[in-house]
């Protein structure tokens, strides 16, 4: 597993949810308060980017734009219909105001 740093914390926008491409991994990355999330980009039901749906900062879910399926950004399964599946997340951490994703080992 490769720890590889994405950006400063800064470059996060609050309640929004980034595309960020790095060696054979596409990730949607959510910045809510101080908490950072890294989840699969890819909507496990329509193959659609999850980085362009809602975040729902109160339920930490990140909704897929084209069908609605509301993905737990801690724990990558689906909230509702009609995702089925899990996507896989990542565990990142915040060190010296930059993010930082630990990638190889999705869960």
């Amino acid at each position: 597993m490769s720890a590889v740093p994405l950006c400063a914390l800064d470059d996060l926008v609050d309640g929004e949810a980034r595309r960020f491409e790095i060696e054979d991994f596409v990730l949607a990355v959510v910045r809510i308060g101080d908490e950072v999330y890294a989840i699969g980009d890819r909507c496990s039901h329509a193959d659609v980017s999850l980085s362009g749906g809602i975040v729902d900062e109160r339920a930490c879910t990140l909704e897929c734009p084209k069908h609605g399926s509301e993905f737990d950004l801690r724990t990558g399964t689906p909230q509702s219909l009609p995702a089925l599946r899990p996507v896989p997340t990542y565990e990142v951490r915040v060190t010296d105001g930059q993010v930082v994703v630990a990638l190889g080992g999705a869960s």
